[in-house]
């Protein structure tokens, strides 16, 4: 029997061969106290190019402010010539539209299809969806799903041997290359975007299908004036505003004005392609007291945020804390169902699964996997991490201590998705306060013949 490989065309492959088409600059964001890599072929960065499908870079794209003059405000209609626009150039567009009772992402072709009147009541433990008559479309805070899954999909097909005549063929899927529009991810999710652009595309080795699915696709942040009783991206800094500065991040950014009919619509300008989408909207120049209107949304959305998280020494806290009885505290109530980990827009940990057909096809898949499966930690003699105490203490001080050690930034935005979807109710801002609140004051405590490891 022998083996036949027929390799497709990858998009990276596609991508690289067609540099030369590319209509913005692209490279990925420095670290903290890194210098941004210089980079381009010596050409004007901010050449007026045409973009879509076919102009795309195999790096993330750092999308540079523009002047504030290019602000606009616009009305409903403006959003669904926004939405024409980026379908005219070949983008499929993903917005949120409510579904089974949450406010989920899905392929939207109209403002028609948004959470027009839909409000969301959230806490540990509870979700719930309301509706009325308010004309607002982004009167929500967040939903179970997260832009994680355009870029980083919950499982997808690594390849497939297929036997026939003594000869296996083996064959790569070709990837769907049709870029995509994200409409109205919130602040902490765009933050969440930047943490995963630093695990899969910063790296000396990096995940080419996440970085060519970022490098197109086109971003429409939608800013927070509704936040949830679960969030805290106040304390991560990561919200409810999105922040102007060298590299934001977005292309358009929309904050919704109430008036005393219908919304307005904030447009500002996040980079070149963003400005060239934005000239299709219509509406008019942003005036100061359209900002300031945005202000008070924003600052009124603040205000509204109880739940804090001090981020300012959470990271040593955990770090010197790893013994504390609170972990078996916690364990007590942990299912290690591992649902915060899914919900969560940065958990990115993963694995790969075999399987054979009746007929011998053998299909290998990735998907997403949580550090609270027992089999996440499996080695030889057993799983590194038996007990939920040990498996909880992972997750936590991982995403909000040794996260830092390992791609210089927090891996927690604050979004509260973990505490709104945990069966039991479980806030992790809570569980940090609580060991901050007998930091160094308990002796550390070694479970009898347990896992400490």
């Amino acid at each position: 029997m022998r083996l036949v490989h027929t390799p497709l065309l990858s998009s990276a492959e596609w991508l690289a061969g067609s540099a030369g088409r590319f209509g913005w600059p692209a490279r990925l964001a420095p670290r903290p106290g890194e210098s941004p890599r210089d980079g381009g072929d010596g050409g004007d960065a901010n050449e007026n190019r045409a973009f879509g499908p076919n102009q795309r870079s195999t790096e993330l794209p750092i999308v540079k402010l523009m002047d504030l003059s290019a602000s606009f405000v616009v009305d409903r209609a403006g959003l669904d010539r926004l939405l024409g626009a980026l379908t005219a150039r070949g983008y499929r567009t993903i917005g949120p539209v409510v579904r089974d009772g949450a406010v989920v992402q899905r392929q939207v072709s109209s403002t028609d299809e948004l959470p027009q009147g839909w409000h969301d009541e959230q806490a540990p433990g509870h979700y719930r969806l309301h509706h009325d008559d308010d004309p607002s479309l982004f009167a929500w805070a967040v939903g179970p799903g997260s832009p994680k899954s355009e870029f980083y999909p919950a499982r997808s097909l690594v390849w497939r041997a297929t036997p026939a005549d003594e000869v296996v063929t083996l064959e790569q899927p070709q990837e769907d290359s049709t870029p995509v529009a994200l409409i109205g991810p919130r602040p902490c999710e765009l933050a969440g975007l930047r943490v995963l652009d630093r695990v899969f595309a910063g790296g000396e080795v990096p995940d080419p299908h996440y970085r060519d699915r970022r490098a197109s696709s086109f971003v429409v942040v939608a800013e927070c004036g509704t936040p949830a009783g679960t969030c805290f991206c106040t304390s991560m800094g990561t919200g409810p505003g999105v922040a102007d500065g060298v590299e934001v991040g977005y292309d358009l950014a929309l904050t919704e004005l109430k008036s005393s009919n219908e919304p307005q619509y904030l447009v500002r300008v996040g980079s070149e392609r963003g400005a060239e989408v934005v000239e299709e909207m219509g509406g008019s120049p942003a005036a100061p007291a359209d900002f300031a209107a945005r202000d008070a949304v924003l600052d009124e959305a603040a205000r509204r945020i109880e739940r804090k998280l001090d981020a300012s020494n959470v990271r040593q806290l955990l770090a010197d804390n790893l013994g504390h009885p609170r972990w078996d505290d916690v364990a007590s109530r942990c299912l290690a169902c591992g649902n915060c980990t899914l919900v969560c827009p940065t958990c990115f940990c993963g694995g790969v699964s075999d399987a054979t057909t009746v007929g011998g096809v053998v299909e290998r898949h990735r998907q997403w996997n949580s550090c609270f499966d027992l089999a996440h930690s499996l080695v030889h003699t057993g799983p590194v991490r038996a007990t939920t105490w040990s498996r909880y203490r992972q997750w936590l001080t991982h995403k909000l201590s040794t996260w830092h050690d390992q791609f210089g930034t927090s891996g927690c935005v604050g979004c509260g998705r973990c505490i709104t979807w945990c069966p039991v109710g479980i806030d992790i801002t809570a569980e940090v306060a609580a060991i901050a609140a007998s930091d160094g004051a308990v002796p550390v405590y070694i479970e009898s013949g347990g896992d400490r490891s």
